[in-house]
């Protein structure tokens, strides 16, 4: 209930700025609790329902996993749990994110090496002749991404 009513699933929706189908599949998995019904079958919510929502939704914009908001869920319901697990979960989504950060330059690299290339080598030429081109099928003669974009 919000202001003494209950909202809709539409009204949840737009409050906690997601949609509707991901709340019907966040209540599926059980991250959100099944909705109150009203005669007609429609779903009503509480305030509580919008306030996890809103949890959710964050978490899900940081990147976290569907477990890990699972756990995240669980520790604001049991709150003789130690903070120390939510900073745990924090601190390995934070390592993930940066290994992928890693990743991400290593691309980068290789990318910038491959327009470099060309730009130098064989733009304006034939696409059959470009070292983008022959790198990407391994008949390069000396590759331009070196040892491969994420290595």
């Amino acid at each position: 209930m919000i202001g003494g009513q209950a909202i809709t699933i539409g009204k949840l929706a737009e409050i906690s700025d997601s949609n509707v189908p991901t709340i019907r599949y966040y209540e599926e998995i059980g991250l959100l609790p099944r909705a109150q019904r009203r005669a007609s079958g429609h779903r009503t919510y509480t305030e509580a329902d919008l306030k996890r929502m809103t949890f959710i939704r964050r978490c899900r914009d940081f990147g976290f996993s569907i477990e890990q908001v699972r756990r995240l869920v669980t520790l604001t319901e049991t709150p003789e749990r130690d903070c120390v697990e939510a900073r745990d979960l924090a601190q390995a989504h934070l390592n993930a994110v940066r290994g992928k950060l890693r990743e991400l330059r290593a691309l980068e690299k290789s990318l910038a090496g491959f327009v470099t290339a060309c730009d130098a080598e064989c733009a304006g030429g034939p696409a059959t002749d470009c070292l983008i081109i022959e790198d990407l099928n391994g008949t390069a003669k000396n590759s331009v991404a070196k040892s491969g974009c994420c290595a």
